[in-house]
Order: structure tokens, then sequence, then C-alpha cells
């Protein structure tokens, strides 16, 4: 298909439910509204490149991530919105998000009010940060707010094709919270159990089943502000110049 506008690149089954009621299969171009389109590329840096990509190739004029972070600062809690100014990578390259587009965005989530936070920088990393003195360490190294897999992977594609680009995330995990390495390892790389592994997990590690309804609270707060936004801000507030380019 041919895109006319945004393409979104989400990683996550539940986020691509947050951005629309459609059903996104993995690698496949879902089209949305307003000519937009959305790419479910499952988590990490590799992956999304590959969307990013994908996105490029079939006429996005802008490039966008949207889906759920970790805070790496304390007071950044589950359910805050993120439209951060910076987006950093492992190697502290830096990409900067189109500051009006960005700009607009935080002023329409701002106005419905939802708490936003925008003048941060986002970190992307290969792997989950999932321990607190990982986070804490990525936080003094970096001097970043939040972290994810995906977004400097876009932001990379977006300023090599010299397209606009933003990120908006929710908060999942807060500072203090750690993600156990067992139940991870039991998720896909869309975010939804595998069965077997999950199952298996906790039998090793009963103590685990206690964890899973304060994760599952965590991950509801962060979709639920995801529709949200989705719903106050359609398109993500895509740049002017992309809806006078399809009238």
């Amino acid at each position: 298909m041919r895109l006319q506008s945004l393409g979104v690149v989400v990683a996550l089954k539940a986020e691509a439910a947050a951005l629309t009621k459609q059903t996104a299969y993995p690698e496949s171009i879902l089209p949305i509204a307003n000519g937009c389109g959305l790419l479910l590329s499952g988590m990490g840096p590799d992956a999304a490149l590959k969307a990013a990509h994908s996105l490029a190739d079939a006429g996005a004029q802008a490039l966008a991530t949207f889906g759920v972070a970790g805070a790496l600062v304390p007071g950044l809690r589950s359910g805050t919105l993120l439209c951060p100014q910076r987006i950093l990578d492992e190697q502290g390259r830096v990409y900067l998000a189109d500051p009006a587009w960005c700009n607009r965005l935080q002023r329409r989530l701002v106005a419905a009010a939802l708490a936003t936070v925008s003048d941060i920088a986002l970190l992307s990393m290969p792997a989950s940060v999932s321990t607190v003195t990982g986070k804490v360490a990525a936080q003094r190294h970096y001097s970043a707010a939040a972290v994810d897999m995906e977004s400097a992977s876009v932001a990379a594609v977006a300023a090599e094709r010299k397209l606009p680009f933003v990120a908006l995330r929710a908060i999942v995990d807060e500072r203090d919270d750690s993600l156990p390495e067992a139940l991870q390892a039991a998720i896909d790389p869309w975010g939804q159990p595998r069965i077997l592994p999950m199952v298996s997990a906790l039998v090793r590690h009963p103590s685990l089943l206690a964890r899973l309804p304060g994760l599952s609270s965590r991950m509801g707060k962060a979709v639920r502000a995801l529709r949200t936004a989705a719903a106050i801000a359609p398109s993500l507030e895509a740049p002017e110049s992309l809806n006078r380019t399809q009238s």
C-alpha cells in the first residue's frame, strides 16, 4: 500500500490496540485514519529500524513511535505521557523530535488535562533495562528521563530520509520497579505471553505469581493513557503540511 501521511511504528500488540480498533499483524502496514499507516514491528531496535524503512518506502511523509517506556528518574508515574524533545541511542547519538510537531502534540494533551512531559531525553537501548540498579546507571550515564527500545532507530531513519519525527510514549514501569527476567523471557516479541514458558516460569518461581497483578496494573495505566491520547490527538497531531498534501 502507499501512504500519504504519517507512518507509526509500534512494537507491541497492546500499543497497536490503543491506537486503532483494527487488528494489526506483524510486519504488515495497517492503514488507519487520515492516510496514516501503522506497522507492528515487535520489540527491539533492529525490528523498529526495518519497520521505519518499510513505512518510508511506502510513502510515509513523517514517522512516529507510539507505545510504552520505562522511567529512569523518580516522579515519572505509570500512565504519564512523554513527548520527548531529544532521543538518544546507546552510542550517545542525539536525534531531535520535530519541535513544532512535538509542541503542538504536547499542547493538545496538556489542554485535555493529561499528565504530559516534553522537555526530557528518551533513551533507546537494545535490551530492556529491567532492574533499579540498571535504571539508575542508565540515567547517570545518559542523563535521560525514560527508556524504550525502538524510538532511536525510527528517529535515525527519519533523519536519514529527512522526515519529521515525533515519539509519544506512556510510562509503564516506574524507576523503582523491577521486571523479573523469568517473566520477560516468557513474552514474545509483540508483548504476548508464551503459554508454556510462562507456566514454566511460574512453576519454577512461584513468588512471581504475586507480581502479576501489579505489573498488569502498570501496563493498564499506560495503555489507557495512550488510548486517551490517541482519541484526543487524532493522527498524533501530524504536521499540518501533511494534511494539506492529502487535500
